[in-house]
């Protein structure tokens, strides 16, 4: 039988304190870890060091966290590495631009380490899990094409770039077209997150795939007060 994987995950932050707090929580859970203080060596140790995982802190100098991230999400070697945010910009405006950016989850300071931990695990696990599907690897709705197998979108023929977390909540809409998905539903089944978390992110994340639907933008309909659904279009 082979070893359990060992994630690896990376932790930037311009507070040594921080990183040091995190490297001793992360690594006591089994995690193998790498810390960094200087954001201008991210893209250098994120390919040297491949993270299945990105804690990215936003408020540093010279290039900040919403830079880093939208760097990683316009390179295709880490456009699919998950990143959580964790700052000390905890208004509710931080957190929708965050998401916006392209961060998979947003967690202000101070932070609680046991929350921190059980988001990390949720997020990985729900990575490593197969994914629940209808059995159709390949759905179409007028000019939007997603393909599982591929994993990629096309918006008539030509290829969108989703993040990983946007390919599923889209996958999950297109195959259950015309159920409306509440909001709570699609945290439990896009995030793997209890219902108790706030249901703004996914608000923030329709509207980014929205946006990289362009023209096709209205296939996801909102049902005031309830949630989202798949529409014909």
């Amino acid at each position: 039988m082979s070893a359990p994987k060992v994630h690896r995950i990376l932790v930037l932050d311009d507070e040594p304190d921080v990183t040091e707090l995190l490297e001793y929580k992360l690594e006591q859970e089994g995690y193998r870890v790498e810390v960094l203080n200087d954001p201008l060596v991210f893209v250098a140790k994120v390919r040297d060091f491949e993270p299945d995982l990105m804690i990215l802190d936003i408020m540093m100098p010279e290039l900040n966290g919403l830079q880093l991230c939208r760097i990683a999400r316009s390179d295709p070697s880490m456009k699919d590495i998950p990143i959580i945010f964790l700052s000390a910009r905890g208004e509710a405006e931080d957190r929708v631009k965050g998401l916006e950016t392209g961060a998979d989850d947003y967690l202000s300071k101070p932070f609680n380490a046991k929350e921190l931990l059980l988001r990390i695990s949720n997020m990985l696990n729900r990575m490593g899990a197969p994914v629940e599907s209808s059995g159709q690897s390949r759905i179409e709705i007028a000019g939007v094409v997603i393909d599982e197998d591929l994993h990629e979108l096309t918006v008539d023929g030509v290829p969108v770039v989703l993040t990983a977390t946007e390919f599923r909540l889209l996958k999950l809409l297109m195959e259950r077209k015309g159920r409306v998905q509440s909001r709570e539903h699609l945290l439990v089944n896009v995030w793997h997150y209890d219902t108790d978390i706030e249901t703004r992110t996914v608000d923030t994340h329709v509207r980014r795939v929205r946006e990289k639907l362009g023209a096709y933008a209205h296939l996801i309909e909102t049902v005031r007060g309830v949630g989202y659904r798949a529409v014909d279009v």
